[in-house]
């Protein structure tokens, strides 16, 4: 097992993510915990050390049932990360009840990492607005008391909300989580991300290196390319290669939900085997192939909003609905679009047309804002 320094720590390179643990039936609040216990022994075994559950996780029932799991293994083994749920404006004055549940849940008396949930343009005024629901500080307590070694957060919003929360908090933000990976490095501006959060100095941690498992299959045509650069490779190592390459990665966490595929994760983890300049290029090329053919080529001059009578902003609508064409639905995009006002969604396009006019990518925009608005609703 590789393993990465994180201040006076020890962490594997590989963490367990315990949002896509084997289940009964297909049923995500009824985890299978005996094939789940397998793959987490085995991932003791392996070298892992790092654990990552949250409050929402299998219906409420991860953190139940990786505080069962873990209980047999010396607390000083292991490390137990968990969140605060704010992906839920409910949750935002439950702060120390949530906390203290989640210890109680997980059968401990603090957590290693503890983060502030799915940062986005849904909560971050929220999350800031300490006076009101004083989520800020309560942690910092519980930081204080021990009970929480390690505080950060993890972001699926955009750049500018991970900059204003920066801004507010960044001096106590130990580590971030963000969605990392190859597609993902342009698709979503991770890599604005990146260095945004180089320049806080903060450590970063990877949450869906594989998208969902949609990295771990590409396709004969792509897969034939990766193989002939280096044919000993298995397909999702590649993705895990590509993060290898990075600087400043410690953590990346995947959601081992068999024993294969932690078998498979820990044969790749023995060794740390960065990508050279014609695999990164090869990659991101891929990236970009296979993006465009789902999405529209805004390039966000906003030449649209000015002649848009709605006043609508065109260029992140457009950015939405890409992420949301190229998924397949998720979300993101639904997410984002909580925090935006009814009359400035994707429905309030009344086809009129003036900012095609003036696009210099000659894209079909009412078209678009018609076609995301019947995605959205399913």
């Amino acid at each position: 097992m590789v393993y990465k320094e994180f201040q006076d720590l020890k962490l594997s390179a590989l963490g367990m993510g315990a949002m896509r643990l084997p289940v009964i039936d297909g049923k995500e609040d009824q985890i299978d915990e005996a094939a789940a216990g397998r793959i987490i022994d085995e991932a003791f075994a392996g070298g892992v050390n790092y654990y990552d559950t949250a409050w929402g996780y299998h219906g409420g029932q991860s953190e139940l049932v990786m505080g069962r799991l873990l209980k047999k293994y010396p607390r000083e083994q292991f490390y137990l990360a968990t969140k605060f749920p704010g992906y839920d404006l409910a949750n935002m004055p439950k702060v120390k009840e949530i906390f203290e549940k989640q210890l109680e849940k997980c059968q401990v008396e603090y957590f290693d990492f503890y983060l502030f949930h799915n940062l986005c343009e849904m909560n971050v005024d929220a999350y800031l607005d300490d006076e009101k629901y004083g989520i800020y500080t309560y942690l910092m307590e519980q930081k204080k008391n021990g009970r929480i070694r390690h505080l950060g957060f993890s972001a699926h919003g955009s750049y500018d909300v991970m900059k204003r929360f920066l801004d507010a908090y960044g001096r106590d933000m130990e580590f971030c989580q963000i969605q990392l990976n190859w597609i993902d490095y342009d698709f979503q501006d991770a890599k604005g991300k990146i260095d945004l959060l180089n320049e806080y100095q903060i450590p970063i941690w990877v949450m869906e290196p594989l998208r969902g498992g949609k990295l771990a299959a590409l396709g004969e045509k792509y897969e034939k390319q990766l193989k002939e650069l280096r044919p000993q490779e298995t397909i999702p190592a590649w993705s895990f290669r590509f993060l290898q390459t990075i600087p400043h990665v410690t953590m990346i966490l995947s959601g081992m939900s068999s024993e294969e595929q932690l078998k498979a994760n820990l044969e790749t983890f023995r060794t740390e085997e960065p990508l050279n300049d014609v695999e990164w290029k090869t990659l991101l090329s891929m990236a970009e192939d296979m993006t465009k053919n789902n999405t529209v080529p805004c390039t966000a001059c906003h030449y649209c909003t000015s002649h848009c009578p709605q006043e609508l902003d065109i260029p992140t609508l457009l950015n939405l609905y890409n992420e949301h064409a190229f998924t397949g639905g998720g979300f993101i995009a639904p997410m984002a679009l909580s925090a935006i006002p009814q009359d400035k969604q994707p429905t309030a396009c009344i086809g009129c047309r003036s900012c095609e006019a003036v696009c210099p990518q000659q894209i079909h925009i009412s078209e678009v804002m018609a076609d995301f608005s019947k995605r959205l609703q399913g």
